[in-house]
């Protein structure tokens, strides 16, 4: 079991991997890219470095990390976390990874579906695992087209008889089961009275129960929702020890909003590695 497993590669994730390994953890760190920093053209405001890009300075981070001996697997999509005894285990597209403690610097919650805020709670869920009990027997849709949402299918499935993928307009990235039937249209609508009643889709409407969201990659808002953290709009809340409210999970950097500012990530991700480093010594 790790001690730490950071989710998300930039420079709060790599500044508190450093960190945590010179304070002799034991530190796995996966992402599936580098966030927006990879589309910054040039950066002229940070200490130390009149200019660079944001793909060097992702470069210089993964360098550095490396000389120190940490894993870093890049291109492993982070699915889920779940709690088990003694910590977490952080399920991606390729294993499954237990861990005493998670740090969460995945950036902002870029996948929570504006068309489905009206129903969150009342039909809308981002959560198979959490919610998909409460639509046994039911006819639900799960929307999305990648890794996130064939891992949500697979929860889904043996929950519910009746399941439509609905890909809202993106091409199917995954390769499902010829039996679940795909809506490829994008959504237009959802609607209903009290509760969610159905989708549209630019063509059709379609009478459902329920509605798993599975859009893009799984994000910290995504995290939040299946372990009960708590958030304000699309970030997560922590005190401040940057620890949210499930002990064990700590999160910096755009995931906890501010100061949207590599020098305010790299700050997070040390300050976040002694509280951590401090949290596991407790433990041990």
């Amino acid at each position: 079991m790790k001690d730490t497993i950071v989710v998300g590669y930039g420079p709060c994730g790599i500044s508190c991997a450093i960190y945590l390994r010179r304070y002799g953890n034991d530190v796995l760190v996966l992402g599936k890219d580098g966030g927006a920093l990879e589309k910054v053209s040039n950066i002229e405001n940070y200490y130390g470095i009149s200019s660079i890009s944001g793909p060097d300075l992702l470069k210089q981070g993964l360098k550095q990390a490396h000389s120190l001996g940490i894993e870093v697997r890049t291109r492993e999509e982070v699915l889920s976390i779940e709690a088990i005894d003694g910590g977490f285990e952080v399920v991606t597209s390729v294993g499954r990874y237990p861990t005493r403690t998670v740090m969460l610097a995945c950036g902002t919650s870029r996948n929570q579906w504006q068309l489905g805020k009206r129903f969150e709670g009342y039909g809308v869920s981002y959560c198979a695992t959490c919610d998909g009990f409460l639509y046994r027997k039911k006819k639900v849709a799960l929307v999305g087209s990648g890794a996130l949402m064939k891992h949500e299918l697979e929860v889904l499935k043996n929950l519910c008889p009746d399941v439509t993928v609905f890909t809202d307009g993106k091409p199917l990235e995954e390769e499902i089961s010829p039996e679940v039937k795909v809506v490829p249209e994008k959504i237009t609508e959802l609607f209903g009275s009290e509760k969610l009643e159905g989708i549209r889709t630019e063509s059709q409407s379609y009478d459902i129960d329920g509605c798993f969201v599975a859009l893009g990659s799984a994000s910290a808002f995504t995290f939040a929702k299946h372990l009960g953290m708590q958030t304000e709009g699309n970030r997560l809340v922590v005190d401040d020890h940057f620890q949210t409210n499930i002990p064990g999970i700590y999160a910096g950097g755009d995931t906890i909003g501010g100061l949207l500012q590599v020098s305010k990530a790299v700050s997070d991700g040390a300050l976040a590695a002694t509280a951590i480093s401090q949290f596991l010594r407790e433990k041990k």
